[in-house]
This record gives structure tokens, C-alpha cells and sequence, in this order.
């Protein structure tokens, strides 16, 4: 009896530690996307602190504004410059990266009047989450009486947790891509509407005078004397 409540308890410890796990890997996530408005003639600085060894992807886009351009400069802890995009409007740069702050900059300085909205996504792998992640395995005991291995449940747990965080990841880039397209559609709307109203006017204007001219073909200008 003693020895069938300790396999128990053993099971019981077993299934928390799985739970606990199952909660931290779904919880923890470094991946993030952020939209800002950067007003004309102004530049806008970002950084993020990286692990050496890790690595980091920054994706951009222009969502709205005059052209859908800016300049982009991401630069290394240690100064070296990665890349340096020059009025552009979406890019994609990944680094392996050393230890440090990273530093990337969106520039609208060569614009006077237009203000741009901006999406960019950074996805950080490797950050030293891995260690952490196997940490559970020192307090897991007697998990052979389960006739199944936590390792599998733990790897597909992670391959589960990266597609997801992979789906999460188009699907902020399909909203940022549809932001963009209706931005650019109710711009071509109004700038249409605009012209048409001005081509209309103009053409009443040549209607109106064609027809004065032909009126004035016609009108007998000399004078009956009586």
C-alpha cells in the first residue's frame, strides 16, 4: 500500500512538472511587431538587447504616406553598420549577433510635409530560453511509470509553440500588408475623385465658352439704319 501511494505521488509530480512546462513555453515569447507614425522630417531610433550567439530578423514596411518610402540604418553593438536602406518601402535584414545593443533607425528626414506610418516585426531565436526549458528535468522523478517519454511531449510541445509563433508572425504581415493596400486604395480613391471633379469643371468651362463663340459667329453685328 505504502509503496502503490508513493508511485502515485510520483505520477502526480510527474504531470505538474509537465503542466508547469506546458504553461512556460506557451507564456514566453520575444517576438513582437509595433506600427508608429513618424512625422516629416524627423527620425525615429530603436534598440534591442541581444545574446551573443543569438539571432535577430527585423522586418519593415511603409504603411501609409506620400510614396511609401523611408530610409532604414541598423547598426551592431560594436558599431558596424548592417544595413543601410535608402528610401525604401519594406525590407527584411537577419544577423547572427554578438553581445550588445542593437540599434536601427527609421529616417523621414528628406520629407518636408508627408508624415509615415511604419510596421516592423523583430523575431529573436536563441535567446538562452533552451536552458531554461530543461530545467524541469531535475525535478521530474519516476517517469518511467507513465510508459511514455516527456522528452517527446516536451519536443512536440516546442515544434507546436514554434508554428504557432510562425503563424502569429504571417499573420501580422498579412495585416500590415492589408493596412497598407486600403491606405493606398482610399488615397488613389480621393486623388481620382479629386481629378474627375477638376475635369468636369474644366469641361463645363469649354462647353461654356464653345458655345459663346458659336453664338457670336452668328450674331449679325451690323447696324440697320431706318
Amino acid at each position: 500500500m505504502m509503496r502503490w501511494s508513493i508511485e502515485v505521488l510520483k505520477v502526480c509530480v510527474s504531470c505538474l512538472s509537465l503542466c508547469v512546462c506546458v504553461i512556460s513555453a506557451f507564456s514566453q515569447s520575444l517576438d513582437g511587431d509595433f506600427t508608429f507614425s513618424l512625422p516629416a522630417g524627423r527620425r525615429e531610433c530603436f534598440f534591442q538587447t541581444m545574446k551573443k550567439d543569438a539571432s535577430l530578423e527585423i522586418e519593415y514596411q511603409v504603411l501609409d504616406g506620400a510614396s511609401l518610402d523611408v530610409d532604414f540604418y541598423f547598426q551592431s553593438p560594436s558599431g558596424h553598420v548592417i544595413a543601410n536602406d535608402y528610401r525604401k518601402s519594406d525590407g527584411v535584414h537577419a544577423v547572427e549577433t554578438e553581445e550588445g545593443d542593437y540599434m536601427f533607425c527609421f529616417d523621414n528626414t528628406f520629407s518636408a510635409v508627408s508624415e509615415k506610418v511604419i510596421f516592423f516585426e523583430l523575431i529573436l531565436d536563441n535567446m538562452g530560453d533552451g536552458e531554461e526549458s530543461e530545467d524541469w528535468k531535475a525535478y521530474v522523478q519516476g517517469a518511467d511509470l507513465l510508459d511514455m517519454k516527456l522528452e517527446d511531449i516536451m519536443d512536440a510541445i516546442n515544434s507546436v509553440k514554434s508554428r504557432l509563433g510562425k503563424s502569429l508572425q504571417i499573420q501580422a504581415l498579412l495585416r500590415a500588408f492589408e493596412a497598407r493596400d486600403r491606405n493606398l486604395q482610399e488615397s488613389n480613391y480621393d486623388r481620382v475623385n479629386l481629378w474627375s471633379c477638376t475635369n468636369l469643371v474644366v469641361m463645363v468651362i469649354v462647353s461654356g465658352v464653345q458655345v459663346y463663340l458659336l453664338r457670336s459667329l452668328f450674331d449679325d453685328k451690323r447696324k440697320t439704319r431706318t
